[in-house]
């Protein structure tokens, strides 16, 4: 049965800076409010340490989701952000006092955003990254291939614990992709921590595209795995789906 109490209480857990106890007094009820979150498996969540998170991405909406659930688990979630997120007046302001990691992809730039992960993973942080880097386009909404900057952390980061957390259900009533915004009847989403993903066997090897690319592989085979025990429906047994920006989104994708 899934758990639903909260681990989060007075005293106990991870303490959230000043802007985190601003956020939370700002978007948490309310989001308490609008979206029905349950919680499997929460206490798999490591109280205390460094640990890197990597989530499925089925809405716009679910980072926010997200935040919630490991808030409520106790501990200070830290994401990976564009990098022209920064630069909005009090956003950027309020990113940087959270603990966020500004990213720009496609440059020599994006080793200094996984740098300032290692630092932060070194002092005990908790990191959160959606390897797909983007809503999955899967026609059917499953994990999709996703980009090696997940594996590449993982595998600077010797013995950090890599936890996949699956989540579904928002994606019913918040799809940008499909102009969709429907709060009523009061969306439903689950979000449910796997198991700790073994990469002992890479621990020692170097860091080629082959082993990120394995590496990556493993992660969104495990995320596909945990989101279709949260569907209750076989998963696929074929390849990732593979999206670029350049290919339209297929008919009916997420």
């Amino acid at each position: 049965m899934p758990r639903l109490e909260k681990l989060r209480s007075p005293g106990h857990g991870e303490k959230l800076g000043a802007a985190w106890r601003t956020v939370w007094l700002v978007l948490y009820g309310p989001f308490s409010l609008m979206f029905r979150c349950t919680y499997r498996n929460l206490e798999r969540m490591p109280a205390t340490g460094p640990v890197i998170i990597v989530v499925n991405h089925v809405s716009h909406i679910d980072p926010f989701l997200v935040a919630k659930m490991i808030i409520d688990s106790a501990r200070t979630p830290r994401f990976f952000a564009k990098e022209s997120i920064f630069d909005v007046p009090v956003v950027g302001a309020a990113m940087r006092g959270m603990g966020h990691i500004p990213v720009k992809r496609g440059s020599v730039e994006a080793i200094q955003s996984l740098r300032a992960a290692v630092d932060a993973l070194e002092a005990g942080r908790l990191i959160v990254l959606h390897p797909e880097g983007t809503v999955t386009r899967d026609p059917e909404g499953w994990p999709m291939a996703g980009k090696t900057g997940a594996a590449r952390l993982a595998l600077l980061a010797t013995d950090v614990p890599v936890i996949p957390v699956a989540q579904w259900g928002v994606q019913d009533s918040f799809d940008l992709y499909r102009k969709r915004i429907r709060l009523i009847p009061r969306p439903r989403h689950t979000l449910s921590i796997g198991k700790p993903i073994d990469l002992s066997a890479y621990r020692d090897k170097k860091l080629t595209g082959v082993v990120l690319r394995e590496v990556t592989e493993l992660m969104m085979r495990q995320l596909r795995d945990d989101v279709a025990e949260l569907r209750e429906l076989p998963a696929p047994s074929g390849e990732l789906y593979r999206w670029t920006r350049t290919q339209r989104p297929s008919k009916g994708a997420a």
